[in-house]
Order: C-alpha cells, then sequence, then structure tokens
C-alpha cells in the first residue's frame, strides 16, 4: 500500500527519510512529500497549492493510499479526506488534529517579510522536544524552512461530509491517547468528534517521531495501513 508522508511547519520530505526507509521491508511505498514553499525551492505558496500537491499525490497513488499528516499539516491530511473520500484508506494524524473549516491553517506564530520562520525551541520545551538533544535541536532548526505567509494564514474550507467515514488513527507522541480522547469529547476536535472510526495509538517521544522514534513509527504506519487494508477486504466480501 502506498502511505502518503506530509510534514509540518519548517519541514521538507527528507524529514521522513528513516520512516521511509523503516516501511519499505514492512512492505509498504513511502511517498514523503515536498510541499510547496517548503522545500520545492520557491518563495512563496498558498495553502490551496499545498492541497494541490497533496491531492495529486493521492491521485497518482497505486490503489487506495494511507495519508499521514504530522503536526498541522494533519489538517492537510484531513483535507485529502474530504476532497477525496472516496479514495483514502485511511488518514494518520501524528502530534496533531484537523482545523475546523473556517480556521487559519497555522497562523501560530509571528510573520516577517511574508514568511514564519521557526520561533527558535522556547515555544517547544517540554514534551515536544524532550527527546531531542542539543545536536538534533541544532539539525532541525538550521534545516527549517520558513513557511509561507499564504500557507500559514490560508483558511481551511471543509465541503464533504464523507469525509468524516474515513478511517482515522490518531499517533499519540507527546500527548496521550486518553487527553486526545478527552480533547475530542469537550468539543476541542470538532472534527474527530463527528468520524465515525477513530483509533488511537501511543507512542513514547516529542513532536518529531519521524526523527527520533522512526522505526516505531514505520511500525504503526505499517499497521495502520494493515488494519485499513483488512477494513476494506471485509467491506467488499459478500
Amino acid at each position: 500500500m502506498d502511505i502518503l508522508l506530509i510534514g509540518g511547519l519548517w519541514l521538507s520530505g527528507s524529514v521522513w527519510d528513516d520512516v521511509a526507509a523503516a516501511l519499505e521491508p514492512l512492505g509498504h511505498r513511502a511517498v514523503p512529500l515536498t510541499l510547496p514553499g517548503q522545500g520545492d525551492g520557491a518563495a512563496a505558496a498558498t495553502l490551496d497549492d499545498q492541497v494541490a500537491a497533496v491531492l495529486a499525490a493521492v491521485d497518482s497513488a497505486s490503489g487506495r493510499p494511507v495519508v499521514v499528516g504530522h503536526s498541522a499539516a494533519c489538517t492537510l491530511a484531513w483535507l485529502a479526506a474530504d476532497r477525496r473520500p472516496e479514495r483514502l484508506a485511511a488518514a494518520v494524524l501524528v502530534g496533531g488534529f484537523p482545523s475546523a473549516d473556517g480556521r487559519p491553517y497555522a497562523d501560530f506564530f509571528e510573520v516577517r517579510d511574508g514568511v514564519m520562520p521557526f520561533p527558535g525551541w522556547e515555544p517547544f520545551e517540554g514534551p515536544d522536544a524532550a527527546d531531542l538533544d542539543e545536536a538534533a535541536r541544532r539539525s532541525l532548526a538550521a534545516a527549517a524552512i520558513p513557511v509561507p505567509e499564504g500557507v500559514a494564514k490560508g483558511v481551511v474550507r471543509l465541503t464533504d461530509e464523507r469525509r468524516f467515514d474515513v478511517p482515522v488513527v490518531v499517533v499519540c507522541p507527546e500527548f496521550t491517547p486518553a487527553q486526545a480522547r478527552k480533547w475530542i469529547a469537550d468539543g476541542e476536535v470538532p472534527e474527530l468528534a463527528r468520524a465515525e472510526h477513530v483509533d488511537f495509538t501511543d507512542l513514547d517521544s516529542g513532536h518529531w517521531p519521524m526523527l527520533t522514534r522512526p522505526a516505531e513509527l514505520a511500525r504503526i504506519l505499517a499497521e495502520a495501513a494493515g488494519a485499513a487494508d483488512s477494513r476494506a477486504q471485509a467491506h467488499r466480501a459478500p
């Protein structure tokens, strides 16, 4: 099964290299995406451009792929579910949740000169970055790609309620499945409150498990793909 990998803010597709290498022996084709404005050499891009890139990957995938979104890009994975509900086997959300319709995509930090640069480590002190040593922090910060303002401040538009039928797996790195369930029950994640099939998986890591726990994350993604395939076969059975 094809597994499309979408990194969060400031990340290019190369952040998934170790996960992709671990997925191949597990029988899956990993497709890391480099998003417009986040590693393709373009200085500017919009949220629509990034959505279009994700949809192009979905449309060119073999069979029904699993779409994986990390952090803010959980919203991109969910937008793929909204635009292509019949094409996705599942959406896997790593360390984040989808924004609701009408909300900004990722207007979290200061925008300067048309981009939102990596803000440094202060906002991420605590569980987010607890498993990153100083060398890993320097490397991640040095490779961080400023996010175009048109992406960060783009408005999320969700229109197809069939997205709620797409199976979802929430991977919980710096928070627990119990916390995630509570946030959903308390109305903080309205999109997942309406989803029909939501599973939760714990992963003992910080916010960037593709860097610190790539083998474990690959195993979780492979399990999600296997469950999605089993669900599809059961649905097709007479």
